[in-house]
């Protein structure tokens, strides 16, 4: 057999997003590159975007009836199976939507869920993920058996067979939903003996947004073989290593990126696999520097952070992917204000990054820049916390 000789024919998808007040055309395009990135993970192939500038999005179809009919005919005209829309929808809109299109319709949500379910591989992080899914279905379930209805007739007071499928079926997830709670409550226990069992080493922990090089920096410290790749959500599972920088040993914790509209349900579902965060002595937030967006990508994990665990904690800021960095140097007669693509590395590490002193480093990961410098500042802040954690004793856990 010849090699490629069977390609694995992807799945094809038009995408659906909205131009808002409060998200110009960029933003927008960028939004929907990142939808692009999660439906290529997911096996999807996306082929046509669907862009409709609104004041706010449609409460019963997300967009106009006119674009949603153009939608309608694209998607018949070249048998494409799959919408994709870049907000959560609610239960209204994708049941009006489904209706109209007569095709497998999904929001940004269901489609990070479904990434979870195939990267998920430890029973905890599949219990994780099944306890979201169950909690989005739930208020979902009417679409499922409208068709029973339509089935038989009936008086105005009698209940179809479709609503008596739909209770039938809400009792069954809330069920499964209370059990799969008890069940994370139990590994919780036994995953917060686990970090009690390690002693009071000093904790540090990666974060950042999804695919900024996470894993690849965990191997290079802790000289491990973390599975990293060029996919949204590549770990989910937390991975924690003993790291010793000049006989100073301490933790060191990969976690699961954030990414921007993460699911509340998947949030509250991996809590436990947050607590490695809320437990860390330091954060080391890794950031891709060639990202145009970087900044926002900042403050999205941020904003995530802070609604995980209030606490201040010492913070180094990794930008990482320096040899990926690019800029487009302006012409000495073009007049129009500097942005971020016209600036280059220097320059930008001279603004707001300049105030944050020895609390960030730029690095690569990948051709390994700076990692030593990496090691150092790290070895500063973990002795610090040792230090104070035992004061007659620096050492205390040298040949621990």
């Amino acid at each position: 057999m010849k090699e490629n000789e069977f390609e694995i024919i992807q799945e094809k998808a038009v995408l659906v997003g909205l131009i808002l007040p409060s998200q110009n055309d960029e933003r927008t395009k960028e939004y929907l590159d990142e939808l692009a990135f999660l439906a290529e993970t997911s096996s999807i192939l996306p082929v046509k975007r669907f862009v409709q500038r609104l004041d706010s999005p449609n409460t019963n179809t997300y967009v106009g009836e006119g674009k949603l009919l153009e939608i309608k005919n694209y998607v018949k005209e070249n048998e494409i199976p799959t919408v994709i829309f870049d907000d959560e929808l609610s239960p209204r809109q994708l049941r009006n939507i489904e209706k109209e299109l007569q095709v497998r319709v999904m929001d940004r949500t269901i489609l990070i869920l479904e990434i979870f379910v195939q990267r998920a591989q430890t029973s905890y992080a599949k219990t994780q993920v099944e306890m979201a899914q169950l909690q989005y279905m739930l208020p979902r379930l009417s679409r499922l058996w409208s068709h029973l209805d339509r089935q038989r007739g009936g008086g105005v007071t009698s209940r179809g067979m479709g609503e008596k499928q739909i209770e039938t079926d809400q009792r069954i997830i809330r069920t499964r939903i209370a059990l799969l709670k008890e069940e994370l409550k139990h590994i919780d226990k036994q995953m917060a003996t686990q970090r009690k069992n390690r002693g009071k080493l000093v904790r540090v922990a990666l974060v950042g947004y999804t695919n900024v090089g996470k894993s690849t920096l965990m191997n290079l410290l802790s000289k491990s073989e973390v599975f990293a790749e060029n996919k949204l959500f590549a770990t989910l599972d937390t991975t924690v290593r003993k790291v010793t920088v000049d006989n100073l040993p301490f933790l060191l914790t990969d976690t699961v990126g954030f990414i921007r509209k993460l699911p509340h349900d998947l949030i509250e579902s991996f809590k436990s696999t947050l607590d490695e965060v809320r437990e860390a002595d330091i954060l080391l937030h890794v950031v891709d520097i060639s990202h145009p967006n970087f900044e926002e990508q900042i403050a999205v994990v941020e904003s995530t952070l802070n609604e995980i665990d209030k606490a201040e904690k010492p913070a180094i800021i990794v930008f990482n992917k320096v040899d990926a960095f690019t800029y487009t140097p302006k012409d000495k007669d073009d007049l129009t204000p500097m942005t971020r693509e016209n600036i280059d590395l220097e320059e930008l590490k001279k603004t707001w990054m300049s105030k944050l002193h020895e609390n960030c480093i730029f690095i690569s990961a990948r051709e390994k820049t700076n990692i030593e410098e990496l090691k150092t500042l790290m070895y500063q802040k973990v002795k610090e916390i040792h230090v104070q954690r035992f004061p007659y004793n620096d050492f205390l856990y040298l040949n621990y």
